[in-house]
């Protein structure tokens, strides 16, 4: 539930974990939730054009079709997000390895990671889960 004396452009968006797992599917609660990763090449398969990419979770835009690039890697890659607001960053230090997270900053799903090794105009790649992300066509 939303907690409503916050400010409602700023309200994060809670739900009881069995909620979550009642609206997702096992893997995207899995990816979103638990901070998993889907296998590559996987959930890239989003149809071509123009439009919106949202998380999974809660429906907040987060990337633009247009900014939506073939890293090679397996994952949706993008090199910005829509707005500067629509995901947050944390340091990751799982693996063994140092990495910055990505998630939505609306319901703080876990989206993916941003590595310094994109193309231009930012030199960013987003790679992202495809499973925590649905399109609207635009």
């Amino acid at each position: 539930m939303t907690d409503l004396r916050q400010d409602p452009m700023t309200a994060k968006i809670q739900k009881s974990d069995d909620e979550w797992r009642a609206q997702l599917s096992e893997l995207a609660y899995k990816v979103t939730r638990k901070h998993g990763t889907e296998r590559a090449f996987t959930h890239d398969d989003f149809p071509k054009g123009p439009g919106t990419f949202h998380c999974v979770c809660c429906g907040a835009p987060l990337f633009d079709a247009a900014t939506k690039f073939d890293s090679g890697t397996g994952w949706p890659s993008f090199w910005q997000p829509l707005t500067a607001e629509a995901v947050g960053e944390s340091e990751d230090r799982s693996w063994f390895m140092r990495r910055t997270e990505v998630h939505c900053a609306a319901c703080e799903a876990h989206l993916g990671h941003v590595f310094p090794d994109g193309p231009a105009p930012t030199g960013l790649r987003y790679c992202i889960n495809g499973v925590a992300l649905t399109k609207e066509s635009g």
